[in-house]
């Protein structure tokens, strides 16, 4: 008898500690999402690299997507999944910008300004109301070197408005404008093809007519801006250092 009791107080004690286990999700576009055939596909988000770097102690849910803006995320239901998901001592890291930018589709563009900051301050709101941690990130740069060797910013006021609503919420924030800029210089113009994905013609079976993206990223890219991020999170106070390696 005292056997049954101990192994129910033992499964009575892991179930409890799996409810109360954090998850950490993340929200956003093709530069964080997991990618298919991560063995043979050379592009990867860098939201795909972050369980090598977070203890087993956090869950990791990377619903980022494709294509995605702060607006479409949210009409297609894929806020709704996670919200109905969220609970508690959980935390979402939020990072939209590239598509909003899509000013010639209805389906995903923002003004910077009004539609942008409206959508981040809701999901920061909607997050905060379940009790759950929200920490916002500007977009990565695109490898965009002009003859001078100068990289060019593509991305205009979206990354400021995210710096602003951190600072009007008192939202943490990873400048992962900045962060993907410093690393994207250090490489160079010719070396920072390494971090996105650039093959010629028949060089890996993959895309056997060959890549030249300058946006999305290979895994050493993905790798780099995974660490960077972590890095920067693991100096501020959101709880969420406490799950970094």
């Amino acid at each position: 008898m005292k056997k049954l009791l101990l192994t129910f107080y033992i499964f009575f004690a892991a179930l409890l500690f799996a409810q109360q286990k954090p998850t950490l999700f993340l929200i956003g576009d093709s530069t964080m999402a997991n990618k298919e055939n991560p063995d043979k596909n050379p592009e990867h988000g860098w939201g795909q690299m972050l369980p090598l770097l977070m203890t087993s102690g956090i869950e990791i849910q990377n619903h980022a997507t494709n294509g995605r803006s702060s607006k479409s995320f949210r009409t297609e239901g894929r806020w709704d999944k996670v919200m109905k998901q969220l609970k508690k001592g959980d935390f979402i890291i939020i990072q939209f910008g590239h598509n909003d930018q899509k000013i010639n589709d209805s389906a995903r563009f923002t003004n910077p300004y009004t539609q942008y900051r409206a959508n981040l301050e809701r999901y920061v709101n909607e997050t905060r109301a379940k009790g759950a941690y929200p920490i916002l990130m500007t977009s990565i740069v695109r490898r965009n070197f002009n003859e001078n060797g100068v990289l060019v910013d593509t991305h205009k006021e979206y990354p400021l408005v995210v710096r602003m609503v951190a600072n009007d919420l008192k939202v943490p924030m990873v400048d992962l404008q900045l962060l993907t800029e410093q690393m994207e210089i250090s490489y160079g113009p010719e070396r920072s093809k390494k971090l996105h994905l650039h093959y010629k013609k028949g060089e890996v079976d993959y895309y056997p007519e060959g890549k030249d993206d300058d946006t999305h990223l290979s895994k050493l890219g993905a790798e780099s801006i995974a660490k960077r991020a972590t890095v920067s999170l693991k100096n501020m106070k959101t709880g969420l250092e406490n799950f970094i390696k």
